[in-house]
């Protein structure tokens, strides 16, 4: 719903929404929100609403604890998992300080800042997501299990599929939220389900992404089961990736075509940006240790290059001609923040546009299977939760797009999971209580 707060007062004043929630995140993606009564909406659009900046991990410190919610008019929508009486709908969020001027550290606004940029460079950033999750049993206490919900596999229908009446309900409630799947499928993981959204603004992609993920585990959770967008809960099935598919309009037109035959020059640096940063901005893009349990394993890359429709590649320029044309970076998983990632990747993809780096070969080859001759020239992905933070730590880049105190609060949190994860005698054990019920 593209409103502007009058249009958002008056449809809440018409239509019984007695509850409004003010959604935002922590620079670590876990979604939050304050819910206020209708006749306080009017005051939220005028003066924010304040909240305790301390408690939420990555914002300020004890001395500097209040700050304040300014809802976002045009993200308005009812939550249909929530019927009247009483009907409840959700803003997101801007996040300002008390003196009105933007949050640095508020993940949302970095994200704005970057497509502004891209904006100011004369590009406009289409994202469109393809987000994997499994959907587990949960026990007479409501309680989630480690049991997947069936044993179905790639594009498989009932009764091998049993998630299809689940997948349907959250897509009809997607759409009645003004979001846009485009397909939804069983991918291969027993349990494992797959929907993807229509290409959108880089922030309405945000956005959307993280509506999505409440709205899966809202639905899922009415149906008497849990759902996990944990990269890796099955250690010897599929992980769940957040594939970000891209492309750049220029004049109202797709740039992104003919990749790899040096017509459209402006694209292959943007990819060429996004292979050279990769590494540093890993860390936001799998964000938690169990991220790395799924790199190089059922199709998700392991190595920093690219090809045409290759799957095993960490960029893929799927077969796809026109409005359609992009690219598609298959490292993310849904664990990130998309703000944080969407910001990184867009920036890195900048960067390459503004230094006129070149597009390295494609490498068309089946990296799972080549042998070293292929795959020993190639950099690879950081491997383990710690690797990623010393490459984020150590990036110019890195904290040029989000900030030094962002990146100090980011990195205080992620060096005592990574010393945490090491000390573990259970990795596997470690990642289920560390992860399953939370991510």
């Amino acid at each position: 719903m593209n409103s502007n707060a009058s249009e958002v007062l008056e449809f809440v004043r018409e239509n019984d929404v007695k509850f409004i929630r003010l959604s935002f995140c922590d620079i670590f993606g876990l979604h939050k929100n304050i819910s206020i009564m209708a006749d306080e909406l009017q005051s939220a659009f005028d003066n924010g609403v304040s909240f305790d900046a301390y408690a939420i991990r990555g914002f300020n410190d004890v001395t500097e604890s209040d700050l304040f919610l300014f809802p976002d008019p045009s993200t308005f929508s009812v939550l249909p998992w929530r019927p009247g009486p009483g009907i409840v709908a959700r803003l997101f969020c801007n996040i300002k300080k008390p003196d009105g001027a933007s949050f640095k550290n508020d993940s949302r606004y970095l994200l704005k800042q970057v497509a502004e940029r891209a904006q100011d460079m004369g590009y406009a950033c289409k994202i469109g997501a393809e987000c994997e999750f499994y959907l587990f049993k949960t026990n007479e206490d409501g309680e989630p299990t480690s049991v997947a919900y069936d044993k179905g596999g790639y594009l498989d229908i009932a009764p091998l599929d049993r998630g299809e009446d689940i997948r349907r309900e959250i897509c009809l409630t997607l759409e009645e939220m003004g979001i846009k799947p485009e397909a939804s499928h069983h991918e291969q993981g027993p349990g494992q389900n797959e929907i993807d959204f229509r290409f959108n603004g880089a922030l309405a992609c945000a956005d959307n992404f993280q509506a999505f993920k409440a709205a899966v585990k809202a639905i899922a959770s009415r149906n008497g089961l849990f759902a996990s967008f944990m990269p890796k809960p099955i250690l010897d099935a599929p992980g769940s990736g957040m594939h970000v598919n891209i492309s750049l309009e220029r004049n109202g037109h797709n740039i992104f075509r003919d990749v790899g035959s040096g017509s459209s020059p402006d694209t292959e640096s943007f990819i060429a940006g996004i292979l050279a940063k990769t590494a540093e901005i890993t860390l936001f893009l799998n964000p938690i240790a169990n991220s790395y349990e799924r790199f190089g394993k059922f199709e998700a890359p392991k190595y920093i290059s690219w090809s045409h429709q290759n799957r095993s590649q960490l960029i893929r320029i799927p077969a796809a001609v026109g409005a359609r044309g992009r690219m598609e970076l298959r490292s993310p998983d849904p664990s990130q923040n998309p703000y944080l990632a969407f910001a990184l990747i867009i920036a890195a993809g900048l960067h390459g546009i503004e230094n006129g780096l070149a597009l390295q070969p494609a490498v068309d080859a089946d990296l799972y299977t080549a042998g070293e001759g292929v795959t020993g020239p190639l950099a690879a992905l950081p491997d383990s939760l710690e690797m990623a933070i010393r490459l984020a730590e150590g990036s110019s880049f890195v904290k040029s797009v989000v900030g030094a105190d962002l990146l100090s609060r980011y990195m205080t949190v992620k060096k005592a999971e990574a010393a945490d994860y090491a000390a573990a005698g259970d990795k596997y054990r470690f990642n289920m209580d560390r992860y399953f019920g939370t991510v």
